[in-house]
């Protein structure tokens, strides 16, 4: 009697499912969060199992030589900032009201310049002074009148500031100081890593205080828009779907089958006969074929559970 029960239950496990039902398991693809760059961990934030929701912290790497070099980068930015615009207000209110005094002296001596020179060339006329003398006062007059003019032209250039091509040196200075500051910027804000979306953390790769080169997954998350099931269909059945069908899963505890939507089906066959496609051979061949689920329908599912797969009626 035993041994009947036996062969009943070896039976009963062993037996076909029904036509039109197909078995497969969940899937998920996983999203590694790493940083770009190298540090020690300071701060895991969250552990495994946990929910985690788009933005939410998920661990810190040491933050002190980068956020040293986005101060140093800010600094030289503000310097190189106020020697532009030092250069485009030209000089200072003081050292214009300078030029302007002198230019003021300088045209004084020039007057006077002028009415020596007069009084020279009438006093040469009645002969009362040699002609060198008259020569000297041509020579100071012209001298005054050299001053006044180097001095109106410095004004002006006071006025102006700084020559164009200083300025576009400055500008390109002031331009790639920017980028300098920006790049510390982020690279300061990479040693703090955030959730990309909602999803688990699946697995914790490392331990507070231990060292991470750059690059390497701290945390790993399973969004559920992951999630998919994947299951394999022989090819008699393989014209029954194709990308949008509907089909219904269920697993073992559900408590109600769930609905699906294939999205990818395999271009070759998962085994595939040795020489030749007879009618027995034939029947071997099984496809693999995806199917995505609704997120909210996602979350009661876990990678690696066994389903049976069916069209949707």
């Amino acid at each position: 009697m035993v041994g009947l029960l036996v062969s009943l239950l070896l039976f009963d496990g062993c037996a076909p499912k029904p036509s039109g039902t197909w078995q497969g398991y969940i899937e998920g693809e996983f999203v590694y969060v790493a940083a770009p760059l190298s540090g020690t961990l300071t701060n895991l934030a969250v552990n495994r199992g946990l929910e985690v929701k788009t933005g939410q912290l998920l661990f810190e790497l040491d933050r002190e030589p980068e956020a040293a070099a986005a101060r140093e980068a800010e600094q030289r930015l503000a310097q190189a900032k106020s020697r532009l615009e030092n250069l485009m207000k030209g000089r200072r209110p003081t050292e214009i009201a300078a030029l302007e005094a002198q230019l003021a002296k300088a045209r004084a001596s020039l007057r006077l310049s002028d009415l020596e020179l007069d009084r020279a060339n009438r006093m040469i006329e009645e002969k009362v002074i040699a002609p060198a003398e008259l020569d000297l006062a041509k020579a100071k007059r012209d001298a005054d009148h050299a001053q006044v003019e180097s001095l109106v032209a410095d004004l002006e250039t006071a006025r102006l500031g700084a020559r164009p091509d200083e300025i576009q040196a400055a500008e390109a200075d002031v331009q790639a100081l920017q980028s300098t500051f920006t790049k510390a910027e982020w690279a300061l804000a990479q040693k703090t890593q955030s959730a990309p979306t909602n999803a688990w953390v699946h697995d914790t790769l490392y331990r507070s205080g231990e060292m991470v080169p750059a690059g390497n997954p701290i945390v790993s998350l399973l969004p559920p828009a992951n999630i998919k099931v994947r299951f394999f269909v022989p090819q008699t059945d393989l014209a029954s779907l194709s990308p949008g069908t509907a089909v219904t899963v269920r697993y073992d505890g559900a408590p109600a089958p769930l609905r699906a939507t294939v999205s990818y089906l395999s271009t070759q066959a998962e085994f595939t006969p040795p020489v030749i496609y007879s009618r027995e051979n034939r029947a071997k061949l099984v496809f693999m074929v995806e199917a995505v689920f609704d997120p909210a329908d996602a979350r009661t599912l876990r990678p690696g559970q066994p389903v049976d797969v069916k069209l949707t009626p």
